[in-house]
Order: C-alpha cells, then sequence, then structure tokens
C-alpha cells in the first residue's frame, strides 16, 4: 500500500508539472483530440499535453511498455485516472483503438501483430472505427452476411455495416466478415483488420436526431484484404469479438454523463433555473424528488465501478459485472438527460435559436444523443436477456 501512495505522489506532482491550465477545464466535443493521420489539435497546449502523456506511455498506461504503453498495473493505473481527475486534466488522446481493439490485439493477436498495429495505436498515429452491425444483423450481431472469400493469398470482402462511428474520418476498421457461409452463425465468423485507403472502401454518413453526422454505413465492394491482417484463427472470430465486447461495454458502463450535452450537472442547473427557498430547498418537489434518484442511482454505480475494481486486484472478480453495469450505467445516464429537460422546461426547447444560451442549446442534443447509449454495445433489451440467462440462469420463456 505505501508503494501505491508513494506512486500517487509522483503521479500528482508530474501531473501538476505537466498538464497545462488550458487542459485542466472540462472539455467540449470540438476539443477531442482524435487519433490519426491526419489528427488536428484545438491549441499548442493540447498539442502540448497530448505529446508528454505520449511519451511517458500514458495514452494507453495499462499497455506494456515495449508497444508503447506505461506499462502500469491495473492498480495503477486507477490512480493516474483517479488523480487526473482530480486535477482536472483532460483526456489527451480519443479513439476505438485505444479502448476497444488495442486490448483485443493484446489478447488475440500475434506477436507481430501487436508489434504492427499497437504502436501507432498508443502514439495516436491511426484512427480506428468499428465494423460490426449490419442493416440485417444488429442485436441478432452474429447473422451478419458481410463475406470474406479465400483468394489464396488474400481475403476478397463484399457487403456493408451500419453504425460505423466516424468511418468516414477514420484510417483503418476493425470487421466481422463471414469466412465460412456453410458453418453455424457464430461459427464461421473471422476478425479482420481493414484499411480503409483500400480500393473498393466507401463510406456516407447518417444524419442522426441530433444534428449530427457522426455514424455512417460503409460499403466493401471487391475489397482486397492481406491474410495477415486476420486476427485470431480463421472463422473463430466470435471468441475476437466477444472479448472485444467486454471492453465496449465496460466503456458504455462508465461513460455516465459524458454525452454531448452541457456544462452544467444536474443540481447545478435546479439551483440555477428553478431556485432554492429559504430552508436551501428545491421549490419543486417534483424535480426535487427526480433529482435525488438520480444522484442516489449515479453514486450507487460510481460505488459498485469502485467495488470491482477492488474484487479484481483481490482475485475474485465478477466477469458478469459489466453486463450487468453496461445496461445499470447507460440506462442512468439517460435518466440524467431527463432530469436536465424536466429541470430547463421550455428553455431546453431551442435548436438554433439565438435566444437561448449555449448550454440550454446542448440540453436537447445532450437528451437525443444518450438514447444511443442503451442501443452501442447491445441494447437494454438485449442486455436484460444475457443478464437473465447468463448472471441468473432463468429458463429461456420464448
Amino acid at each position: 500500500m505505501s508503494d501505491l501512495n508513494d506512486f500517487r505522489q509522483i503521479v500528482h506532482a508530474w501531473l501538476e508539472k505537466n498538464c497545462p491550465d488550458s487542459m485542466r477545464t472540462p472539455i467540449t466535443r470540438a476539443e477531442q483530440v482524435w487519433a490519426g493521420k491526419n489528427k488536428t489539435f484545438p491549441s499548442d497546449d493540447a498539442k502540448l499535453w497530448f505529446e508528454r502523456m505520449r511519451d511517458k506511455g500514458w495514452t494507453v498506461p495499462e499497455w506494456p511498455i515495449d508497444v508503447g504503453g506505461g506499462g502500469l498495473t491495473e492498480a495503477q493505473a486507477k490512480i493516474l485516472k483517479d488523480e487526473m481527475k482530480r486535477l482536472g486534466c483532460r483526456t489527451p488522446l480519443f479513439d476505438l483503438g485505444i479502448w476497444m481493439l488495442g486490448p483485443a490485439v493484446l489478447e488475440h493477436g500475434t506477436p507481430e501483430q501487436r508489434q504492427k498495429y499497437l504502436p501507432d495505436i498508443a502514439k495516436g498515429n491511426v484512427r480506428w472505427c468499428q465494423g460490426y452491425s449490419e442493416p440485417g444483423a444488429g442485436s441478432d450481431l452474429a447473422s451478419l452476411q458481410t463475406k470474406a472469400e479465400d483468394q489464396g493469398d488474400h481475403f476478397l470482402v463484399n457487403g456493408t455495416k451500419i453504425w460505423t462511428t466516424n468511418a468516414d474520418k477514420a484510417d483503418w476498421i476493425f470487421c466481422l466478415v463471414r469466412t465460412d457461409p456453410h458453418a453455424k452463425k457464430q461459427e464461421g465468423i473471422s476478425f479482420l483488420l481493414i484499411d480503409m485507403d483500400t480500393p473498393g472502401v466507401s463510406t456516407t454518413p447518417i444524419e442522426l436526431i441530433s444534428g449530427e453526422s457522426e455514424f455512417c454505413q460503409t460499403f466493401f465492394d471487391n475489397v482486397k484484404v492481406p491474410k495477415t491482417n486476420l486476427i485470431g484463427e480463421l472463422n473463430k472470430g466470435w471468441s475476437v469479438a466477444k472479448s472485444l465486447l467486454k471492453h465496449e461495454r465496460k466503456l458504455m458502463s462508465e461513460i455516465g454523463g459524458d454525452t454531448p450535452g452541457p456544462s452544467f450537472s444536474p443540481v447545478q442547473a435546479a439551483i440555477e433555473y428553478i431556485g432554492v427557498d429559504t430552508e436551501g430547498k428545491l421549490q419543486d418537489a417534483g424535480i426535487r424528488d427526480q433529482l435525488v434518484r438520480h444522484e442516489m442511482a449515479f453514486r450507487a454505480v460510481g460505488l459498485t465501478h469502485f467495488r470491482s475494481f477492488e474484487e479484481r486486484m483481490h482475485g475474485v472478480a465478477d466477469n458478469n459485472v459489466p453486463l450487468i453495469m453496461k445496461y445499470v450505467g447507460t440506462e442512468e445516464s439517460k435518466r440524467k438527460e431527463e432530469v436536465l429537460m424536466a429541470i430547463l422546461g421550455h428553455r431546453a426547447l431551442g435548436w438554433n435559436d439565438t435566444q437561448f444560451t449555449e448550454d440550454e442549446l446542448l440540453t436537447n442534443r445532450g437528451w437525443l444523443f444518450s438514447k444511443a447509449l442503451s442501443i452501442a454495445g447491445g441494447t437494454s433489451e438485449v442486455q436484460l436477456n444475457i443478464i437473465s440467462k447468463r448472471v441468473l440462469g432463468l429458463p429461456d420463456q420464448s
């Protein structure tokens, strides 16, 4: 324990010295630094902060040092995360390669693949997108039909993927493809990495109800992919996919309030828009009840994450917790946005009107975006089915 306390002091001192003051303020979506060969920085300080964290290996603190990581233990990485939160330090680099693909390659990739792909992810040189869902294969992902045919020294890929986040900006895509059309659904799928600059790859943005277009449909028309881009065994990609989904669901369960909404919290908004009485209580009893329920649930989610971490440190981790917390965390995040909408009332109904503040305009966008949280990574309905069968052992009622 003393070693961890010493490490905490070292981390705190390093962050104090190396994180610019401007990188200790709440980050907006426009200020996020996304990986990629064409990545841009909103300021010189953002570039400096990224470079310092990259050189320290702390863009991916738990990854091995030889692939660009920090070589930290899980306990040390948590201390780094806690100290960054304490000082308000911004996340220096955003990428699906960090959150999802990298851990899967670490687990299933060959030594050569780890050396080829992971350092570029750690350095932010490549931006990744995810090719899982298809127009006819969403929650029932194993029904996917994008096929990769064996052509000797390469695969020939044809098909389409949908809801591929920022595919029009990505450099590479990690993709589930069907390599054996005669096998059972899960048994004929492989996990393939595809360069988005390969001839035959194209994307079309999809406009969302929030007014954004971060999702795309991605098309593959006779795309040649080297066989060395196969992660894991041929026709065993479902195992890689499940491993990656575990990390995605953990990420989804932890994002909590990181929807692209206003800068104020529900409590702050309630004080500003509703006001308090002489005793310091919110003047609207109904909103007060909603707010208390949300705050209690949100803190319970945080405490459960901490308990799960402590259990992992003592070797008694329950692998079902991420399944449960993905459902609980995303549903509570949606309720948070519902509370904000109720607090602001008609002030949350603007869209581009100049009579509304920026936070007010962002409130309904955050509410709209929050709906996606209970869909991505497995819908809440599917999560409940998985929990009932795998966790609770309930009988199938179909």
